[in-house]
């Protein structure tokens, strides 16, 4: 599983520092201690970096914002990065119990993007729910893998979904890779129990990063991939939403994130991670979600 595998990640990280701090540089333990907090954040700060690297490169045009709003964004992708990785997803349990089902609502299914698990949504659930609307969650694994063999199991999570809240449909949302695996399950299974699609910050033609990924899913994910040509074959037949981010770190070119057929939605100044944990992104993915629905039959 995704938490326990990136927990002993930590454990054997934080150990290893230890080791160089004690046993090459000779430090005293609690030198050694502060080196490895320093390591387990510089190496994070410097991923974050690149990211952005990238990210400002791609964007095009170039996002014109203020070096104050810059920083800020930066800043706080940089904070959202320790915390989904360090702290979040490797401790999932505690910050994410059991998804709640009642029956008698229509629930909106979250599906995490690459290299994460269902404990990204901490936030966004609370916040989904709080607005009245039931929530179900999955955890896709292996990691790294193709995306067409996470597909199974959006199914099955779909299937239990529906049987448990006693709806016949429910309402897709995936971040990142997450929007993938979606338009991968609809493009299979088709369209009989899905309303419709949302999809946060989607790589849908693809992301440059994806080539310094590792995994068959980095290899699918990147521009003009076999799998996404195959992919962009399929046509849209419910109604959808793209929640577009321009000032992204990790779906770029950001334009790729713009889904043909789906409605075009600009997100305001945000890191693809910082963005699962954001506010008003929040009450845009509500808004959506309302505006869409009212357009339903």
């Amino acid at each position: 599983m995704v938490p326990l595998s990136l927990l002993i990640w930590l454990a054997l990280e934080v150990a290893g520092y230890l080791a160089i701090g004690r046993l090459w540089l000779d430090l005293d333990w609690s030198a050694a201690i502060v080196g490895a907090i320093g390591g387990l954040l510089g190496l994070r700060a410097g991923i974050i970096a690149v990211t952005w690297i990238f990210g400002m490169a791609y964007a095009s045009p170039a996002p014109h914002l203020n070096l104050a709003t810059k920083t800020r964004m930066m800043f706080g992708e940089y904070l959202a990065f320790l915390f989904t990785f360090v702290l979040l997803i490797p401790f999932e349990r505690l910050w994410m119990p059991t998804d709640r089902l009642p029956t008698g609502r229509r629930p909106i299914l979250l599906v995490h993007g690459y290299g994460c698990s269902r404990g990204v949504w901490c936030l966004l659930r609370r916040r989904l729910e709080a607005a009245g609307h039931t929530v179900a969650t999955l955890s896709l694994v292996p990691p790294y893998t193709s995306i067409g063999k996470l597909v199974p199991q959006l199914n099955q999570r779909i299937e239990a979904v529906c049987a448990a809240t006693d709806s016949k449909q429910v309402t897709l949302l995936g971040h990142s890779m997450g929007g993938l695996v979606c338009r991968s399950y609809l493009a299979r299974h088709g369209i009989a129990r899905v309303d419709r699609l949302i999809t946060l910050a989607t790589p849908h033609a693809g992301s440059a990063l994806a080539r310094l990924g590792i995994g068959q899913n980095a290899r699918e994910m990147e521009p003009d991939s076999l799998w996404l040509r195959d992919m962009a074959s399929e046509k849209l037949q419910i109604p959808a939403v793209s929640l577009r981010n321009p000032y992204d770190n990790f779906a770029m070119p950001q334009d790729n994130q713009r889904l043909p057929g789906a409605k075009d939605v600009e997100l305001p100044p945000v890191g693809h991670l910082a963005m699962l944990y954001d506010g008003k992104v929040a009450d845009i993915v509500l808004k959506a979600y309302r505006d869409e629905r009212k357009t339903m039959p």
